[in-house]
């Protein structure tokens, strides 16, 4: 499986700042959590279904932990935006290399890594990755309806 894009990739820094919330962290395991934290306090207040909610604080977390596990980044930026009613984009951005193939690989029944973009390919709606127009590096952005 390869990135469902769709021909909307416009990046989360051209959405309204009242729309969209921005997190910069260090690229270490213990950011994962402050993520998925910081994103469910986000989205708490504007009151979309619960679902859509945890299933983009699970993408979140998700996407900023292939990026500390997977780049050479020392800085990762996580943003969530609503680009429509009940619609959320969520992106991901490093500072490493151009890199453009990402795979989707299926882990074993007893492995615990290797399902992050396997998760993400079965909830989003589209997703992909970019360079990106903020760090230089990469975006891996999702984008989730309700």
């Amino acid at each position: 499986m390869s990135p469902r894009t769709t021909s909307s990739t416009r990046q989360l820094a051209a959405v309204s700042p009242d729309r969209a919330y921005w997190l910069e962290l260090p690229a270490h395991r213990s950011s994962i959590g402050l993520a998925r934290r910081s994103a469910n306090i986000w989205l708490t207040p504007r009151r979309l279904p619960e679902d859509l909610c945890a299933d983009t604080a699970l993408l979140l977390s998700e996407l900023a932990t292939n990026a500390v596990r997977h780049t050479l980044s020392t800085r990762i930026l996580c943003g969530i935006g609503l680009i429509a009613e009940l619609s959320l984009r969520i992106e991901v951005h490093d500072r490493g290399l151009p890199h453009h193939r990402l795979s989707v690989r299926r882990s074993g029944l007893d492995g615990e890594n290797g399902r992050g973009l396997f998760l993400v390919d079965q909830l989003a709606d589209a997703w992909g990755v970019d360079r990106s127009e903020l760090t230089d590096g990469n975006v891996v952005w999702a984008i989730l309806k309700g």
